[in-house]
């Protein structure tokens, strides 16, 4: 699945801006991931954000516009989501989905290397 450019370059840019932690970009989940200190935070899938937040907000994160629980194989995952489009439409909104990551990234374990 190929992702949107300026949504990436937007992700980019704003994690550029607001971090000064080690940002890799790869190529994962159909999209682009943006791991921070080596963990996946942020992922572009298309026109939707992929987030990566702490399971115990779940309640906070469902009730936001455009939030899609995660769900591959059948299974859904907990602590991921997709945001669609109307969900980060605004400045505030698109701030919001990046820090939730950016917060949950301290506290996130690394996925084990292969």
């Amino acid at each position: 699945m190929a992702y949107n450019i300026q949504l990436a370059d937007r992700v980019r840019e704003y994690l550029t801006e607001s971090t000064n932690k080690n940002i890799e970009e790869k190529n994962m989940f159909g999209g682009l991931a943006f791991m921070i200190n080596d963990k996946m935070c942020i992922n572009v899938s298309g026109d939707n954000l992929m987030c990566r937040f702490n399971p115990k907000t779940i309640e906070e994160v469902a009730s936001k516009m455009g939030y899609q629980p995660m769900v591959m194989k059948g299974r859904e995952y907990k602590g991921y989501c997709y945001v669609s489009p109307e969900g980060f439409k605004t400045k505030q909104d698109f701030e919001y989905w990046i820090n939730l990551c950016l917060d949950f990234n301290n506290e996130a374990k690394s996925s084990k290397k292969k």
